[in-house]
């Protein structure tokens, strides 16, 4: 039997949405202001996983604010197509936020991706249900502005349905799960099992309190009545616990019969403390269970408890390696490596040339690290609370207003540098 070592996806990769296609297993994860949008990985054994094209490669980033940008994709796949619904957050300051939600669609996974279809703004958190019928449905949680300073905004679960010939969303919008009483209810995901409608939910808000939730209807529009013993997955009363904020999950059913959990968790310094990698994806197992007295199944962990764990038994599938990200980039390709991301604007070879010097990445200069606009900024992930980076660069500032180098770089106002640039009296 295999073993799962978490996080599966070491550093920032966060609202992780699993997805099977007969014996190929997805992950999509948000990317917030990193360009390209949405990290899809792929795995035939839910031990290795393996980097693929981002789906979004001509969103528009530009502006976003910190943390903004892509939201929580819902990766889904129904008669051939995989969907792949998202959030661009334009705004979430105050008590708006401005969250269009699009969908796009691709025949393979590794694409090409359609032109998105605009759905709607009334919430973030897009997920879409394939029914046994044929017909489809939006759920995304609701954003209500008109909450009174200091209560919850979180509205409840909005479902709606989708046309897909006509490519908009048809009929009544019906709120169908206002949450449990741990509040905060995110990141619905909808299965359906032996004639029940399970909605499953991140509650708590996204910090030491985040939690997976379970519901379940006999109709896909409610009444939605909540687990005994909810949450599912949680480390709210469990401080000293290596994987805490464990939340946002989404349920998979391996060829093997047994089930997982993809959902995403933090490792802070201290207990209680920062989690400066971000948020992870994690996977937790778990089974279908009729307590007595119950007429359908609920979920609960394999084991004791509701903790997440650093070890999980993985499924009987053969494992199947993968090559790892390589540590040390030469750029001897003419191509930006998958793994390496931008802040906000596409790569463009206006101001990020892998041809114009050969093993070298050319960089022209753009706006500050403050800035939520044109940085000529290229990184990629920490994973490991210890590491060493370095680079060689090769630059000559003719003035203070000119400065290249190496950053350790969290938003635009948390940033560690280390910079080249001129001095009038030094050089």
């Amino acid at each position: 039997m295999s073993t799962i070592h978490n996080p599966i996806l070491k550093g920032f990769h966060p609202d992780p949405s699993i997805l099977r296609v007969d014996d190929d297993y997805y992950i999509a994860t948000s990317t917030f202001e990193w360009f390209p949008g949405v990290r899809i990985h792929h795995s035939r054994d839910l031990v290795n996983w393996e980097l693929l094209p981002s789906a979004l490669d001509s969103i528009d980033l530009v502006g976003n604010p910190d943390s903004g940008g892509v939201w929580a994709p819902c990766l889904t796949w129904s008669n051939g197509l995989f969907y792949l619904i998202y959030t661009n957050v334009r705004s979430l300051d105050g008590i708006f936020k401005d969250t269009p939600n699009y969908l796009v669609t691709a025949k393979k996974i590794t694409g090409p991706w359609s032109k998105p279809v605009y759905l709607n703004s009334s919430g973030f958190d897009p997920s879409l249900f394939h029914d046994t019928d044929g017909r489809k449905w939006l759920l995304n949680m609701m954003w209500d502005y008109r909450a009174p300073i200091g209560k919850n905004p979180f509205g409840g679960t909005f479902l709606q349905e989708y046309d897909a010939q006509k490519k908009e969303l048809v009929g009544p919008v019906k709120n169908i799960f206002l949450g449990t009483e741990r509040g905060c209810t995110e990141a619905p995901h909808l299965y359906k099992k032996d004639g029940f409608y399970y909605l499953m939910t991140a509650e708590g808000g996204t910090s030491y309190e985040h939690c997976v939730t379970i519901a379940r209807s006999s109709t896909i529009d409610g009444h939605y009545e909540t687990m005994p013993g909810n949450p599912l997955i949680d480390t709210r009363d469990n401080p000293k616990h290596p994987l805490q904020k464990t939340g946002h999950g989404s349920l998979v059913e391996v060829s093997d019969g047994s089930c997982y959990v993809a959902h995403l968790a933090g490792r802070p310094l201290t207990e209680r403390g920062s989690c400066p990698l971000g948020r992870e994806t994690c996977m937790t197992k778990v089974e279908w269970h009729i307590p007595d007295g119950d007429v359908a199944p609920w979920l609960r962990v394999v084991g004791d408890g509701k903790t997440a764990s650093l070890e999980v038994e993985g499924p009987a599938l053969p494992e199947v390696p993968v090559e790892p990200i390589p540590a040390r980039d030469e750029f001897d390709d003419r191509t930006m490596p998958l793994n390496l991301s931008s802040l906000r604007r596409a790569f463009n070879p206006s101001w990020a040339n892998l041809r114009e010097r050969p093993s070298f990445l050319r960089l022209y200069g753009g706006e500050s690290p403050s800035s939520k606009f044109n940085q000529s900024l290229i990184a990629r992930r920490v994973t490991d609370f210890s590491m060493r980076a370095e680079t060689c660069v090769d630059f000559t500032p003719e003035t203070s207003q000119e400065m290249a180098g190496l950053i350790w770089y969290y938003n635009t106002t948390l940033f560690h540098w280390l910079y080249i640039s001129h001095d009038e009296k030094l050089g």
